[in-house]
């Protein structure tokens, strides 16, 4: 997966379409991910003590990480994301660029 936490995103699919916000948390395995402020569901709980009422949350759901795009931190694009390794005295380092600006994200 190519967008981690706390990036800046873009939704470009969906209900949010066009909407930026960060991420807050990624789900690999599945594919999914977790951006503040977007795809907000309604969560109701029971009464957990007696006198107590039952309550309505709203919580944001992940959604698809292909439905989103990362905005570059150079140009303050919605871009596509490339990976390129550098040689440095302790060995290779992977690093993401830019593939409008080709500046490192």
């Amino acid at each position: 997966m190519k967008i981690k936490k706390n990036d800046k995103v873009l939704v470009i699919k969906g209900k949010y379409r066009g909407k930026t916000s960060v991420v807050l948390k990624t789900m690999p395995k599945q594919d999914r991910v977790v951006v503040e402020g977007i795809n907000i569901v309604k969560k109701r709980s029971k009464p957990r003590k007696s006198g107590e009422k039952g309550k309505v949350l709203e919580v944001t759901a992940p959604m698809f990480a292909a439905n989103l795009k990362l905005i570059c931190k150079k140009c303050k694009k919605a871009t596509r994301i490339g990976y390129k390794t550098i040689l440095e005295k302790g060995g290779k380092k992977k690093i993401r660029f830019c593939k409008k600006c080709g500046g490192e994200t």
